[in-house]
């Protein structure tokens, strides 16, 4: 976790950041893909999609069975780590995602990213995006011992701000996102941006979908980002 003090107490204003601001959803994808199939796993690109956002475990769990050998979870994962950093260099923030943040921050919230993946994919997104001029804190794998869509990430992201649940709105793209947020007791803003639908995020209780983080911004001011809430989550 980066904390980054601030001045005086804020809401939280919680950003996935892997498909939400950055578009990595497929390029996680391939990059399981490729890695299981090194590993003698054949699984269709369709069912690792459905899993990304998930931390690696519970990733692991979707797409081979709940009953798979583990053993092999630990050398899976450094796969697919040092496949996808081959992407490093190309990664593309969304249009609009670093202005999306300036403006929030803009209205008084602090802003943390509340990411599951590693610490070294964390700072490399966070290299492409460059908005680390607004960003308070970031969360990690390593922050939580269990990941999305359990609510250890969220709450972390929370605790790295001093925020309380009613003082915070998440924006994220998966399903995973959205059930992280309600189990921690925060509102989600869902995107469409990692590929999820509109109909699955609302389901899973996203309390307003826009199809990506520049539509999002133009619409700022009619959504829960407008303002932050007072502390103890009164307006």
């Amino acid at each position: 976790m980066t904390p980054h003090p601030t001045p005086q107490a804020r809401g939280a204003a919680l950003f996935d950041l892997d498909g939400t601001l950055v578009d990595t959803t497929y390029l996680h994808t391939l990059a399981w893909w490729q890695a299981l199939r090194r590993h003698g796993h054949t699984v269709p690109m369709a069912r690792i999609h459905r899993a990304i956002g998930m931390g690696s475990d519970r990733l692991l769990d979707a797409v081979l069975g709940p009953d798979h050998e583990t053993g092999e979870d630990e050398a899976l994962a450094d796969a697919h780590g040092t496949l996808y950093a081959t992407w490093y260099d190309s990664l593309q923030p969304f249009e609009g995602a670093a202005a999306l943040l300036r403006a929030t921050a803009a209205r008084g919230w602090r802003i943390v990213l509340a990411s599951s993946a590693s610490e070294e994919e964390v700072a490399a997104v966070r290299a492409r995006l460059d908005a680390d001029d607004v960003i308070d804190a970031a969360t990690s794998s390593a922050d939580a011992d269990a990941t999305k869509p359990a609510p250890d990430l969220v709450r972390a992201a929370l605790d790295a701000v001093g925020a309380e649940p009613g003082e915070a709105v998440l924006v994220g793209d998966t399903v995973w996102d959205v059930e992280a947020a309600g189990r921690a007791g925060v509102p989600c803003v869902g995107l469409l941006t990692g590929g999820t639908t509109r109909r699955e995020l609302e389901d899973a209780g996203a309390l307003l979908v826009y199809d990506d983080p520049l539509a999002l911004l133009r619409h700022i001011d009619a959504g829960p980002l407008a303002r932050p809430p007072a502390p103890g989550g009164t307006s």
